[in-house]
């Protein structure tokens, strides 16, 4: 592969030159819009006082018509208290926004559903969920986002507990359904089967830990995995993490990984490796070449850091690695959650499920899995792409079968009803969008500032 780094590394830079500038201009990326008809003023005798005292009435009667009379079925609030916001670490709960709109302007436009952002001022764990409790009765369900570990570990846990209606930690679960879906693909290209593959997973957050957690539930034996953290492989001797509240997840994997207890550098643990998995810091330089060199034949690397990967796809390819990903757009095989949430929510949502199971995640993966493998895998494509768009009303089918099989569902459809549910729901919010541009409601802005008017314009 021929890459020029300087070309590489400005590309990678312009998003960030110009995005204060679009933002700037659009102020915010959502906002609300009517649903209904407004033909005239006294449509709002319906919409408002006195009509709507009925299906106020008739929900107090039966709670579950909040389904059928307001936007409760198809929203859901993405909530941060701003403690880690991508790379940028505890930035707080303003800051954050910015990255809330963009996951709501996501849902929107690829899974159909009515998404806003909601920055909570605290830091305190408790705080937090009770406040997400509260907001409940509006909901149809709650993404959590850049929470901090290890409470992230801990709210996800409480709420999923406490809520009646789905919670999700994008960060965790979604980063862990879009990985499987990648490394299914990637083994079967590789020709290894996933219960006898060796995988490093080189990072210990919550991303990495979700991960493995799910690779184990679809196959991988736990056994001949090994977890690295900063100080190095987590193991049963690992006593600073044994016995805190706080790193319960983390033991789990000292408890279930590495079953030598071996307490050797990540160098000798790759080798005759299969599968290297990277979310720790950014690189390039962060996996070394000659780590590379030392594991199986046709090894599979994940190298997922942002904004630069742990090492440059083509150097881990010139080291022997038969397929790179990363978790950038510029290069093949990304991995990239905004695959996965807005079509699980789609699922999750159309057939009222009252959790998203982790049997939920692996179907997403296996759908996403699916869709790539029909057009034809090779070792720069292992896994779908934004664009094809048609994996979203996939992937919600697969995810609201396998509710209504695990009977959380609180509505039962036929895979094929829901498959054209979310397909009509989906294609409805693209379009929507296209109209709004074409009609010059939603101004085109070039990367200079011009802009250009269409009939429409204010």
């Amino acid at each position: 592969m021929n890459y020029n780094e300087k070309e590489l590394l400005e590309k990678a830079e312009k998003p960030f030159k110009i995005a204060s500038g679009m933002h700037a201009f659009y102020k915010g990326k959502i906002a609300v819009s009517p649903r209904c008809r407004i033909r005239d003023y006294h449509d709002f005798d319906i919409w408002y006082t006195p009509g709507v005292a009925a299906p106020c009435m008739e929900i107090e009667k039966n709670p579950e018509c909040v389904y059928e009379y307001t936007s409760k079925w198809n929203t859901v609030a993405v909530i941060s208290d701003g403690t880690r916001v991508l790379g940028l670490g505890d930035i707080g709960p303003e800051a954050a926004i910015p990255v809330m709109e963009g996951k709501a302007l996501i849902y929107k436009y690829l899974g159909g559903v009515d998404s806003y952002p909601i920055c909570l001022d605290t830091k305190d764990p408790d705080k937090f969920i009770e406040t997400v409790k509260l907001l409940q009765p509006t909901l149809g369900g709650i993404n959590l986002e850049d929470i901090a570990q290890p409470k992230c570990f801990y709210i996800l846990d409480r709420l999923r507990k406490e809520c009646k209606i789905p919670v999700w930690h994008d960060d965790q679960q979604g980063t862990a359904t879009v990985t499987l879906a990648g490394l299914i693909n990637a083994l079967k290209v590789a020709d290894k089967k996933i219960e006898n593959v060796k995988i490093i997973f080189m990072g210990a957050g919550a991303a990495n830990i979700r991960i493995a957690d799910l690779i184990f539930k679809a196959g991988a034996v736990p056994g001949r995995c090994v977890m690295y953290d900063s100080r190095g492989p987590l193991c049963r001797q690992r006593h600073d993490i044994e016995g805190n509240p706080l790193l319960y997840e983390k033991w789990k994997i000292c408890e279930c990984t590495n079953e030598n207890d071996a307490d050797y550098s990540i160098g000798e643990a790759l080798k005759e490796a299969d599968v290297l998995i990277a979310l720790s810091r950014p690189g390039p330089g962060v996996i070394k070449k000659e780590w590379i060199r030392g594991m199986a034949k046709n090894a599979i690397v994940f190298a997922c850091a942002n904004p630069v990967p742990e090492i440059w796809p083509w150097e881990a390819k010139d080291a022997g690695a038969l397929i790179v990903s990363t978790g950038r757009s510029d290069f093949p095989n990304q991995v990239n959650n905004s695959l996965g949430f807005p079509g699980i929510f789609r699922g999750t949502l159309d057939v009222r499920a009252k959790t998203i199971t982790d049997e939920m995640c692996i179907a997403a993966s296996t759908e996403l899995a699916k869709t790539a493998e029909e057009k034809g895998l090779n070792e720069n494509y292992i896994i779908p792409t934004m664009d094809e768009w048609e994996l979203f009303p996939r992937e919600a089918a697969a995810v609201g079968m396998m509710a209504i099989e695990q009977k959380i569902a609180g509505k039962v459809m036929k895979r094929e009803d829901l498959y054209r549910t979310a397909e009509s729901i989906i294609r409805n919010a693209r379009d929507m969008t296209k109209v709004l541009m074409s009609e010059g409601f939603i101004r085109d802005i070039d990367e200079e500032g011009r802009t250009t008017r269409h009939k429409g314009t204010v």
